[in-house]
């Protein structure tokens, strides 16, 4: 370990004095089959270790490579994990081993381990290869005594690695670890159920069919869940939470429902360990013949399988890994030998360590719960997040009878301002649906707030919301005009139609806008209702959150379309590309797009550069294209100086690489803002959009016949994820935090990340550590409601 302070190793001090923190072991899960994602993480964790001067060790083939040594452990470089962040799977491979379970093969893999000086292990996982390593590490010392009672290791040996430190990163489509809202390669996994889905249903319609829909999930229903939340499911099937008794009945009558509001498909979601309240399974086939023996529909099984394992990884899932492989690094340097085994997960926006035990007995407390048929307490210990969804999915697909829903005689009108962003159809459709369950009367307003002003406003039901959750762009229609001018008409259609609340769905014009009808509350007092906005914006740039909807759909198409432009040059001389993404002056999606898509610089609005950066950039690509590294890549946001514009990037980085690489230059333009949403927008819409309704039905409670005007500033808010929380922030408090003149927050929580992505490029810059935290327990804390991604 470093004698100096942490911060010291971590900006790669050259003093004589600072000496390297030993060797790294990383270890790929034995257990499972790998999921997309893991890559990014070996990546991480390999140039992380490099950049703080450590060795760091591949271990091919799980546990088994660690019990045989030899050629299964080799010292990686730098350029040993160039060009994997697009690559699916495990480029360290990943097996079952039996050896592993006994003292024997443990010792080998000690002694192999001890030989090597690899004192530290990475172990990518999922809850049995963690346990593994976790038995390892309380057995070390006795292992390496035993090694040198056999004399096959030296007492100096012994005493120069006497302790083993353990982190661990979970690696599983399944998100069945407890302590963690998301694991590596969940999020890809939901692309490729969602791509299905949406596929399906373009054919479903023109038949009129139901599809039943298997996907993974033999213990855990998050998958199935998430999948149905984002396409607007008519029924879902979890291990977790069986259907009550009777659900045969319930389920073709919800079935022949839909179909008799014209509905032409159905879409039935099975978990593959689906389960009665019996434990005895629900299988895709039963289903089928069901539904086709009840209701007599063309019915059709679709099973996903391994499909949802591979393919390319998703932007998310990129960034998940690569700040995981980070944190995992930093977590063993500031080890010491009493630290217990501790797993990187991530809570809300941020990235925790907790006790690995805790959280393994905690995983195996679900299934336990679930095989006594104790299903609440498994919902319960899947944590806030997936007891939130399901009760989400629950309210949004199953509508009461209108005779029981007691009126509000409130009216709640919901409009997208701005640009459009993918995600905003399932937050109106959330909005609505929930809306609706609450009593309300819902009010879709068209056209922004120009349409608006016009009178362009029409009660919406239940049925017409549906299908709507992977629709890009927006139905509604929206524009980025302001209300400043057209505050009197719109006063006047507010108490035309007897608007009781208003529900914001947009960008930075939204932000904007709110704060205007907050101003004009003192003339009209039709603005004295409750008002609440959710952010939806490709350029992520709304204070008060840390996320906004349709920016991971933006990011998705910023990396997919750098991943083609790399495989483009393909087999040609070395080549640098030079791509401009949105965003404005704020610069997300470049540096988030850069981090993802494994860029080399990202030039952005709120780290002023100058020519001599550039010239230090250019020397720096230029010296790594003389290594075995033929491909560059560059980000610019398209207003992040005035005069160093995407021409002049690409003129000087083509003059200046003559003779070692050509340059090429692309603008992604208007396709960020287009296409279907991703399923964390679709997700995300849903619930923040959910939550929104709720917070508004709580206020018209509040003043339920008191005939009560909104006068305070926690009546107009903006609702966000803010770290680990989700929050209400009145806007008027927010005014403070904004930079107005370039819209853009003051402090924006995603520029912490940014000497992440210059350290996996080989900049040598310092990295803030300072949030590194303590273990922490696994319970969640406080009365905080947690913000679950």
């Amino acid at each position: 370990m470093c004698p100096k302070s942490l911060q010291s190793c971590l900006t790669l001090c050259d003093s004589v004095d600072c000496s390297p923190p030993g060797s790294f072991g990383l270890i790929s899960n034995d257990c499972l089959p790998s999921s997309a994602g893991m890559n990014a993480a070996v990546r991480a964790v390999v140039r992380m270790g490099i950049y703080v001067g450590a060795k760091v060790y591949f271990i091919y083939e799980g546990y088994q490579g660690m019990v045989d040594g030899g050629s299964n452990i080799v010292e990686a470089n730098w350029e040993s994990v160039s060009s994997i962040l697009q690559v699916g799977g495990t480029i360290i491979g990943s097996a079952r081993c039996q050896d592993f379970r006994t003292r024997e093969g443990r010792l080998k893999a000690a002694c192999n381990l001890v030989q090597l000086g690899i004192t530290s292990l990475c172990v990518i996982g999922g809850d049995g290869s963690l346990t593994g390593a976790h038995i390892f590490q309380t057995e070390w010392s006795g292992l390496l005594e035993e090694l040198a009672h056999d004399g096959k290791i030296s007492a100096e040996q012994v005493q120069k690695h006497g302790h083993l430190n353990v982190v661990g990163m979970v690696g599983s489509i399944d998100n069945d670890f407890c302590g963690t809202d998301m694991t590596i390669g969940t999020d890809s996994a939901l692309h490729r159920i969602i791509e299905v889905v949406d596929a399906i249903m373009t054919t479903a319609q023109s038949h009129q069919r139901t599809f039943v829909l298997e996907v993974m999930g033999r213990h855990c229903g998050y998958l199935a869940l998430v999948s149905a939340l984002a396409c607007g499911a008519d029924w879902v099937f979890l291990p977790e939470s069986p259907p009550e008794e009777g659900w045969q009945e319930n389920m073709c009558i919800k079935l022949s429902e839909n179909r008799a509001r014209k509905k032409r498909l159905n879409i039935i979601i099975v978990a593959e360990g689906a389960i009665d309240t019996q434990n005895k399974p629900i299988t895709s086939e039963q289903i089928k013949e069901l539904v086709v023996t009840q209701l007599g529909y063309d019915t059709r099984v679709t099973i996903l399988g391994h499909v949802q394992r591979g393919g390319t990884p998703s932007a998310f899932d990129r960034i998940l890994a690569s700040r995981m492989g980070v944190e995992a690094v930093v977590a063993l340097l500031q080890a010491t030998p009493e630290t217990p085994a501790c797993v990187v997960s991530l809570s809300g926006n941020q990235a925790v360590r907790l006790p690995l035990m805790e959280c393994v007995q905690m995983t195996q407390e679900v299934q336990k719960a679930m095989d006594e048929r104790r299903f609440k307490d498994a919902v319960q210990l899947r944590g806030r997040s997936f007891e939130n969804n399901l009760n989400t999915y629950k309210r949004l697909a199953i509508k009461l009878p209108d005779s029981e829903i007691p009126k509000s005689n409130c009216n709640v009108g919901v409009v997208n301002v701005g640009a459009p962003a993918a995600g905003m159809n399932a937050a109106v459709r959330a909005a609505v649906r929930v809306g609706i369950s609450e009593g309300h009367k819902m009010f879709a307003v068209y056209d922004g707030f120009e349409g608006f002003a016009k009178g362009q406003i029409k009660e919406i039901g239940w049925g017409d919301v549906g299908g709507w959750t992977g629709q890009g762009g927006s139905i509604l229609g929206t524009k980025r005009i302001l209300p400043g001018k057209y505050l009197e008409d719109i006063a006047a259609q507010m108490r035309t139609h007897g608007i009781s609340a208003l529900l914001i769905i947009g960008g930075f014009e939204a932000y904007l806008g709110l704060l205007e009808l907050l101003a004009a509350r003192q003339k009209h007092e039709e603005f004295c209702v409750p008002m609440v906005m959710v952010p939806a914006t490709v350029s992520n740039n709304v204070p008060g959150s840390d996320f906004s909807i349709g920016a991971d759909t933006a990011l998705n198409t910023i990396t997919d379309t750098c991943d083609r432009i790399k495989q483009s040059a393909s087999g040609t001389k070395r080549r640098v590309f030079i791509i401009e993404t949105m965003g404005g002056f704020c610069g997300y999606l470049a540096n988030m797009g850069g981090l993802a898509a494994g860029a080399d610089a990202a030039y952005i609005f709120e780290e002023p550069f100058d020519i001599r950066d550039l010239q230090s950039n250019v020397e720096h690509l230029t010296e790594k294209m003389k290594t075995s590294i033929q491909r560059g890549l560059v980000l610019r946001n398209e207003s992040c100086s005035e005069n160093y514009t995407t021409d002049f990037i690409y003129q000087l980085y083509s003059e200046e690489g003559k003779g070692v690489f050509d340059c090429r230059k692309n603008v992604l333009g208007h396709m960020q803002q287009g296409g279907a949403p991703s399923p964390f927008d679709r997700n995300f819409g849903t619930k923040i959009s959910a939550r929104a309704m709720q917070w508004i039905s709580s206020k018209l409670r509040e003043s339920a016949g008191k005939g009560k005007k909104f006068l305070s500033e926690d009546s107009v808010c903006v609702l966000g994820i803010s770290k680990r929380t989700l929050l209400f922030q009145p806007v008027a408090e927010l005014k403070k935090e904004t930079d107005f003149e370039h819209r853009i927050p003051k402090e924006q929580w995603w520029l912490k990340l940014r000497p992440l992505m210059k350290i996996l490029a080989k900049y040598k810059v310092s990295f803030e550590v300072s949030d590194a935290s303590q273990l922490e327990p696994v319970q969640p804390r406080g009365a905080e409601e947690p913000a679950a991604i």
